[in-house]
């Protein structure tokens, strides 16, 4: 699924919505470069649940965890971390094992320890917002699509 999000605030809407469809569990790795909105969708996937302070990039703490209700967030952002085993010393094995929603950014940086994904999102910068591509990469991956699909309305659309 390709989706076109033409500002911050459509972004942080698509955000709710997958949060929504995602049911506040699975694994989602989300690739892009610098400024590509990683953390304002992670923001919108917050929302779905309740969630309405700040969100910051854990860049320097590795992972953020959030209590919102019955459901368990754990933000990881990998970028700073020097090698995929630093994850077993912050304990992120009990943190990725579970019924608990993981948001991973920058998952390629821990590459053989992570575990798979549900979704593997993908985003880019476009001359005007943001395009999103989303891989299912399990069952409930597929599952999460077919509801946000659904729910949001949406069909592919390609970038311009």
């Amino acid at each position: 699924m390709y989706v076109i999000l033409p500002d911050e605030d459509a972004q942080v809407a698509f955000g709710a919505a997958l949060g929504s469809a995602l049911a506040g569990r699975g694994q989602v790795h989300l690739e892009g470069e610098l400024g590509a909105g990683k953390t304002t969708l992670t923001r919108g996937i917050l929302r779905a649940y309740g969630h309405q302070g700040a969100v910051k990039s854990p860049t320097y703490t590795l992972v953020e965890p959030y209590r919102l209700g019955e459901v368990e967030v754990n933000h990881f952002d990998l970028y700073r971390l020097g090698d995929p085993e630093e994850l077993e010393f912050i304990g992120a094995r009990d943190l990725l094992d579970g019924d608990t929603l993981s948001l991973v950014e920058w998952p390629s940086r821990g590459a053989g320890w992570l575990p798979a994904p549900d979704l593997a999102l993908e985003l880019e910068v476009l001359d005007a917002g943001r395009g999103v591509t989303l891989s299912a990469r399990s069952a409930y991956g597929e599952a999460v699509l077919a509801r946000l699909e659904t729910r949001a309305g949406l069909a592919d659309s390609q970038p311009e």
